[in-house]
């Protein structure tokens, strides 16, 4: 496997905690070809600033977040920024779109930037339109009080577009562009703050900008369209905004969740509108929240958006529709992806010769059944529990031990604190601590 010795560290570490990785999904995208060639056809028409919405759907276990994860790195890898939220009842409920805003801005990544890359962005920004400058005018370099007159006119047309969609959220750029050619940086911090999204921004800060409030719900929106605005004069593809497990609304009062699947409908109005250039908006949920009485048929004209007829054999679904469903893992290919986290750990391990012997494929083979037959024989919720499983209580104990054999001395358990509420509810069986013969 062509993975880095910093990224393969990274995804055994996640694996151990029961987490999906941030990085090198592709090593664990078992199955998930079939989606390959739609997703990136998609992408590039949003690099070609068209706007896309796309309706994950999947049981508990299934993959979900791996999927819009395994989506998001992908897209990153061709330029684009991402950002993935989830919703929440209490700290980004969909009915609230300045909270959703807030925390996509806290989890906006690009490929050379972590979460929390606005700043970055921001500053590429500028840093285009000083390059774009020094090409095609003539202004001296050693001149700085030329060049800076000449970035304040450039400026000044860049933002004439963001202006007429969202002008506070030009002024706040324009107000950061100041600031820090004043040399106060206080004030430029406050302002990314709030453009951000984030509250509490002092008067003060604001006044610099000429600019007031906070960011509201509906504002939330033409904050998006500015930011998109702003990935694309920086110089990137667009932006894949994820909101993750929307099927938290179920559980929320009648009057919240109408509003809430009313924002949704407006996102996904906004997209086809054209509205949105550049954006690919990816939601999860499970099929209870798209077909229930609780969720996307409560409001008639959101079902209609991402209603789709599938077939009743799987392997003919359509990857381009707007709605795509997951399957999970079948017994092979989980057992493939056991084997593809042993190689990978096999890499860089102390005594990789006995791994490979010890934890062999017939053993990942036989690991990979009893896991499954302990958790009701439901596969798809075994992928996570089966990883965590495999590195930490095997490949670790035989790395570290020389005298440990699997076989001999592993003794397979589950107990209800191995898994999370949705895969205890999924299974449906009894996970009391059990030895198997292994």
């Amino acid at each position: 496997m062509n993975v880095s010795p910093q990224r393969r560290i990274e995804i055994l570490n996640a694996l151990r905690r029961g987490a999906v990785p941030g990085s090198g999904l592709d090593v664990l995208a078992v199955g998930l070809d079939r989606f390959e060639d739609a997703i990136d056809r998609e992408l590039e028409q949003v690099s070609a600033k068209q706007g896309i919405f796309k309706a994950v759907r999947g049981e508990y276990g299934s993959g979900k977040t791996f999927f819009v994860r395994w989506i998001e790195e992908r897209a990153r890898k061709l330029g684009f920024a991402t950002a993935e939220v989830q919703i929440s009842e209490t700290e980004t409920p969909l009915h609230r779109l300045e909270t959703v805003y807030r925390a996509a801005m806290e989890r906006l990544q690009t490929e050379t930037s972590a979460p929390g890359a606005l700043p970055d962005i921001v500053d590429r920004w500028f840093f285009e339109l000083e390059q774009d400058v020094l090409r095609t005018e003539a202004v001296d370099e050693e001149d700085p009080e030329a060049l800076d007159e000449a970035i304040e006119r450039r400026m000044e047309k860049r933002l004439a577009e963001i202006t007429r969609s969202t002008p506070q959220f030009a002024a706040a750029l324009r107000g950061y562009h100041h600031a820090l050619r004043e040399g106060d940086f206080a004030t430029a911090q406050g302002l990314l703050a709030w453009l951000a999204g984030q509250p509490h921004v002092g008067q003060s800060i604001k006044r610099k900008a000429d600019i007031k409030g906070e960011i509201d719900h509906f504002g939330a929106l033409n904050f998006l369209q500015g930011m998109l605005l702003l990935l694309r004069d920086a110089g990137y593809a667009g932006m894949v905004f994820v909101l993750d497990e929307v099927e938290t609304l179920q559980r929320v009062r009648s009057d919240v969740r109408e509003k809430s699947l009313n924002a949704l409908r407006q996102i996904i109005d906004y997209v086809d509108e054209g509205r949105f250039p550049g954006l690919y908006v990816v939601i999860t949920g499970t099929p209870a929240f798209y077909d229930g009485p609780q969720g996307v048929q409560r409001a008639q004209a959101l079902a209609q958006r991402v209603s789709v007829d599938f077939p009743r054999d799987a392997r003919f679904d359509n990857p381009r529709a707007v709605q795509v469903r997951l399957r999970g893992l079948d017994g092979e290919q989980l057992v493939e992806l056991g084997r593809r986290i042993r190689d990978l750990y096999v890499e860089g391990a102390d005594h990789p010769k006995r791994i490979k012997e010890r934890a062999d494929d017939a053993y990942i083979e036989i690991l990979a059944d009893a896991l499954t037959q302990k958790l009701g024989g439901n596969i798809r919720v075994a992928p996570r529990l089966f990883l965590k499983k495999l590195v930490e209580n095997v490949l670790d104990t035989i790395d570290i031990h020389e005298d440990f054999d699997p076989r001999k001395h592993y003794e397979l358990t589950i107990s209800d604190e191995d898994l999370t509420p949705e895969e205890r509810y999924a299974s449906a069986s009894d996970v009391d601590d059990v030895k198997l013969d292994l």
